[in-house]
């Protein structure tokens, strides 16, 4: 990852993936809208986020009371939280190690995907596993997941780097 890895905190590096997941999120989503409505008109059901926000809303005996701006906010906070969490824990995971990037990210966005749609979503019930969906709901789901990775790998490194010119040298504006 970035320079002088060794000397940050593992809360910093928490902080800069969290950061980081929540840019790569924005790009995935912004994708994901655009790659939506190239999809077959009977594979254009809300997304993935969407589904499991009302899954969540339902179970919790919440969701009869939100309307559709709620739900959106709701969607929204828990996509980017998703995105921000798993940012972290993706900064947490290598410490430590160098990789390069890019390819770090898609395989992390790869497995990430392969988690929630094979394995915790559907084991809880949340929704039915991706081999169940449509298989190009399924390609956009892996596309921007991939981006999502690279974006999240990339920008990650790029804040590493960027922290010693906010946080190194003397101070002059006392």
């Amino acid at each position: 990852m970035g320079a002088g890895q060794n000397n940050r905190s593992p809360a910093t590096d928490a902080v800069v993936g969290a950061i980081a997941g929540i840019a790569a999120t924005a790009v995935m989503t912004v994708s994901a809208a655009s790659l939506y409505e190239r999809l077959p008109r009977a594979d254009r059901y809300p997304l993935p986020p969407r589904e499991l926000t009302e899954r969540v809303a339902s179970t919790a005996g919440v969701g009869e009371r939100l309307g559709e701006d709620e739900l959106t906010a709701a969607t929204l906070t828990a996509h980017f939280g998703f995105g921000a969490g798993v940012g972290a824990l993706y900064a947490l995971a290598l410490r430590g190690r160098r990789v390069q990037p890019a390819v770090a990210g898609v395989g992390y966005g790869l497995a990430v995907w392969t988690a929630s749609y094979l394995g915790w979503i559907p084991m809880l019930k949340l929704l039915r596993p991706a081999t169940a969906h449509p298989p190009a709901r399924n390609a956009l789901m892996i596309a921007v997941h991939v981006l999502w990775g690279a974006t999240l790998g990339l920008v990650a490194d790029r804040l590493f780097r960027s922290l010693n010119p906010l946080g190194s040298g003397a101070l002059r504006d006392r």
